[in-house]
């Protein structure tokens, strides 16, 4: 081959490879910001609905995730409404009552009890 048959093969190649690093560049940037992220918290069993088996379900499983009895977590809900606590917008009372003890009892981080609550860190360190 002559000097400019070699000079016309290299810079083929080379449009090919720039072209395959480009397009590998644009997929690896499309997946990572991606608009429609992954959700995390995908259990069935939502932290209030966690709660509720709670309190219906055997009388010692609640007072072994929260260290108190049906009766006593109801007493307590019921005094922290009597003093003006209500819902927050999307987690009832019973379930950030739930979470405080849950956390006090099990010494979790965010992290682990967000896992189990079905929550964001955010909202459980709120």
């Amino acid at each position: 081959m002559t000097r400019p048959g070699i000079r016309q093969s290299l810079l083929h190649y080379a449009r090919i490879l720039i072209s395959i690093l480009i397009c590998a560049t644009g997929s690896i940037l499309q997946s990572a910001y991606s608009k429609d992220p992954e959700p995390y918290h995908t259990s069935i069993l939502s932290g209030e609905g966690w709660v509720m088996e709670l309190l219906t379900g055997h009388p010692e499983r609640i007072r072994c995730e929260l260290g108190m009895h049906a009766h006593a977590f109801e007493v307590l809900v019921s005094e922290l409404h009597n003093f003006g606590y209500t819902d927050s917008k999307f987690v009832s009372l019973e379930e950030q009552v739930a979470i405080f003890l849950y956390t006090s009892i099990m010494g979790l981080t965010t992290r682990h009890v967000g896992e189990r609550f079905q929550r964001s860190s955010d909202t459980i360190s709120w």
